[in-house]
């Protein structure tokens, strides 16, 4: 059985001027458990549609989610969506720590002191367990991200949905949380699902990377990158499998982006 299950999903936007936009045709993809995919296309083909279609945030105008065999018709308990704009998701009047304690206190009934324990874990995982009363606009853009994921763990999700989640921090912060992203899917064991328009990083952290067309969208191509693991920021990029499958992928984008303008 599948952990999510994509089946025939599309995805119509009305306009009360003009005609309707399809912005997903019709997608379908199986996603295992533990699994990492990556999901890369052109520029406005409903890559994040498609994730919040996946995360019950929006609904498909045909087609259908499963969480194992579960339709998906609203945000699940066992899947978290990190969102792109960190500083907005966190919220800036709590501390760290409270920040990290959100997922607890609305399902969770524990004493202060059990939270505070539970939190410290987090905090600990992600390498800030030396910022607990912090507050997020104290801290750098990527230890604020850091804050989002373990929040997000605190909500001990089975489904991780990431929606570009490194694209507004500097480039070694990036391959900083690239890795860590990594290491808890591994020790925790958790399926995850990547938007990201950067091919480098799709084919670093992703088992396998669907490919979406032009809009209206349908999935292309579902490749294996094929890569050993655990991976390692510069020694993977030097592989000769790496540097093969990024070459391909760009090209592939480059041709559907010089089509789009064409029928522009």
């Amino acid at each position: 059985m599948s952990m999510l299950s994509i089946r025939g999903v599309q995805k119509t936007f009305e306009s009360a001027h003009g005609d309707p936009t399809v912005a997903l045709q019709e997608v379908s993809l199986d996603i295992h458990e533990g699994e990492f995919i990556a999901i890369i296309g052109p520029s406005g083909c409903g890559k994040s549609t498609l994730l919040q279609i996946i995360a019950g945030l929006i609904e498909p105008t045909s087609g259908q989610v499963f969480l194992r065999d579960q339709a998906v018709t609203g945000p699940p308990a066992e899947m978290v969506y990190l969102f792109q704009q960190y500083s907005k998701s966190l919220l800036p009047w709590r501390t760290v720590v409270r920040n990290v304690a959100l997922p607890f206190e609305a399902r969770l009934k524990l004493s202060k002191s059990e939270r505070l324990a539970r939190c410290g874990e987090y905090l600990n995982m992600v390498g800030l367990g030396g910022f607990p009363n912090h507050y997020p606009w104290q801290l750098s853009g990527g230890m604020q991200q850091r804050v989002a994921i373990a929040r997000a763990l605190a909500a001990q999700p089975k489904v991780l949905l990431l929606d570009e989640p490194f694209s507004a921090v500097d480039a070694l912060t990036r391959l900083e949380l690239q890795n860590l992203i990594l290491d808890l899917q591994s020790r925790h064991g958790l399926t995850i699902v990547l938007v990201t328009h950067d091919v480098d990083e799709a084919v670093f952290m992703a088992d396998r990377i669907a490919v979406l067309s032009n809009r209206p969208s349908v999935i292309e191509r579902v490749v294996a990158t094929e890569l050993p693991s655990p991976r390692e920021s510069m020694a993977t990029r030097e592989l000769p499998r790496f540097i093969e499958l990024r070459g391909d992928l760009v090209r592939q984008l480059i041709t559907r982006q010089k089509e789009e303008a064409l029928d522009a």
